[in-house]
């Protein structure tokens, strides 16, 4: 098991239009090989802040998915006005050690 978790903050107010581009998402991920789910998640205190976590098989499955046609294609429906605060945004990966 093998997670991605991508790390941003909202700069620009547009938070709740980021929130809702989430949620009406065109689901492009969910057929990817290795693929088993994503959570979007930002803490209650902030909700300028966001973690999209994706769960999959391995990380040959989300480096195929990361470099597709399908995840340029699933960035579209991304709010144009988007800014993110400067240094914010990083991902880290995740092997599973025992469950």
């Amino acid at each position: 098991m093998f997670i991605a978790i991508s790390h941003f903050t909202v700069a620009n107010h547009t938070h709740d239009a980021i929130a809702e581009a989430f949620l009406q998402r065109p689901h492009l991920v969910d057929g990817s090989e290795g693929f088993i789910r994503m959570e979007v998640w930002n803490p209650a205190s902030d909700p300028t802040q966001f973690m999209l976590i994706t769960w999959w098989q391995n990380a040959a499955s989300f480096h195929s998915w990361h470099h597709s046609h399908n995840y340029r294609q699933s960035h579209q429906n991304i709010p144009k006005n988007l800014k993110l605060v400067p240094g914010t945004t990083h991902i880290e990966y995740f092997n599973l050690l025992c469950d």
